[in-house]
């Protein structure tokens, strides 16, 4: 890639649309310069629902980057999300019949490829396919094994797929709105590579994106994704509770949670109030901070149960070394690891992004770690055969479905 090429990342949430800009310097490191962002309500639980919405939201965020950073945007790395992803592990056998037994790179994507030879509705699409490790002749735990000499080659894969119309309906908002979209990454993926270290990947860690709404799951375990889910419950949820029990407009609702909400009431002091508006002209109230915290935290707690009932049924939660670690807005309540950490009773930080160089005040948010990683995986700067191999298969099985599609209908 130039260096003077621009790489950008979009995280289009449920109740915001993130953009990143970044570009190599001179000294070859990546440095962000714009950043900007938009509300939206075009999307419900992750999913577009109204694309005018959406579109007129994806060109106010990616202007005021634009504006930031000098520079005019064309094409995007982009996110998706929602209840309709779903991720599955699998496996490939394959026998290596190159010369004198060597695999080569060849082989791996062979095995790949078996390992992917899975039956899937005609309305779902492979999304990712992360190789976890390689076996060669019963000997596992094999990162890349080109070069090595052997008979049998097995894979452990990681497979996600999701929505064919969902991933279109990006797709369409986003070239709309005037860009071209060239990656479509699973967006805990992308927060995952922003914010996570080798070691916690290594050590096994989980990894929750707490969005407006959805919270999505993910779990690394010896440095490879092992399961990917969504659940359809997020931060709008908490403001839904505050507005019905508060009685009060939701935009009222957000704003108290923001300015005063807890997840955790031990943090709360007795005395702590603050003012609740009313609908109706009817005049406001004061209600006691504990009394929020009341009503925020069986919601949180309830987000974490299921997160971690999903985890302790596949069996990992044993395994997680490194961990949880918590992005997305809702990261920002105060409360939320403490609660995490007493309902999974493992260490909780909250994730920033990985500091890269430029304007690094404006970006170093829990809220902007997806936008952040799909900057990364813009940036198109990787090596390793697992990575190479997804790219291909998106590349030439995601990109040419929607391809197909677009010329179709458009």
């Amino acid at each position: 890639m130039p260096q003077d090429d621009i790489i950008v990342g979009l995280d289009i949430g449920t109740t915001k649309i993130s953009a990143v800009i970044g570009q190599y310097s001179e000294n070859n490191i990546l440095e962000v310069t714009g950043v900007g962002s938009s509300p939206t309500r075009g999307l419900r639980r992750g999913i577009i629902i109204n694309i005018e919405s959406t579109v007129k939201s994806i060109i106010q965020a990616v202007e005021a980057a634009e504006m930031m950073s000098g520079r005019e945007v064309d094409e995007v790395c982009t996110g998706i999300s929602g209840a309709h992803i779903e991720g599955i592990n699998s496996r490939g056998v394959v026998a290596v019949t190159g010369k004198g037994r060597e695999i080569i790179k060849e082989d791996v994507e062979r095995v790949i490829d078996a390992a992917k030879a899975i039956v899937i509705p005609m309305d779902r699409v492979i999304l990712h396919v992360i190789p976890q490790e390689f076996i060669v002749d019963d000997q596992g735990g094999i990162k890349n094994p080109v070069g090595m000499i052997g008979v049998r080659l097995e894979s452990e894969v990681h497979i996600v797929t999701g929505s064919l119309s969902a991933a279109q309906n990006i797709m369409k908002s986003v070239n709309r709105a005037g860009f071209k979209v060239n990656e479509l990454i699973l967006e805990s993926l992308a927060a995952s590579k922003a914010v996570l270290s080798q070691d916690e990947k290594e050590l096994g860690v989980l990894l929750i994106d707490l969005g407006g709404g959805t919270t999505n799951i993910l779990v690394h375990i010896e440095g490879s994704p092992y399961h990917s889910s969504i659940l359809s419950i997020g931060g709008d949820q908490v403001t839904s509770d505050l507005s019905i029990m508060l009685k009060t407009p939701l935009d009222s609702a957000e704003k108290i949670k923001k300015d005063a909400g807890c997840c955790y009431l031990d943090l709360i002091a007795d005395d702590e109030d603050v003012q609740i508006p009313r609908v109706g002209g009817r005049p406001p109230e004061r209600i006691s901070r504990r009394r929020i915290a009341q009503i925020i935290q069986p919601r949180m707690e309830e987000i974490f149960r299921l997160t971690k009932e999903q985890i302790e049924n596949k069996g990992y939660l044993n395994r997680l070394g490194g961990g949880v670690v918590v992005v997305g807005g809702g990261a920002l309540l105060p409360g939320v690891v403490e609660l995490a950490t007493e309902t999974f009773g493992l260490p909780v930080r909250i994730g920033y992004p990985l500091k890269l160089g430029g304007l690094v005040e404006e970006y170093s948010s829990p809220e902007f770690a997806t936008a952040v990683g799909l900057l990364l995986f813009g940036s198109r700067r990787e090596d390793g055969a697992g990575l190479d191999i997804q790219r291909k298969d998106r590349s030439q099985g995601l990109f040419t479905r929607l391809k197909e599609w677009f010329q179709e209908f458009f």
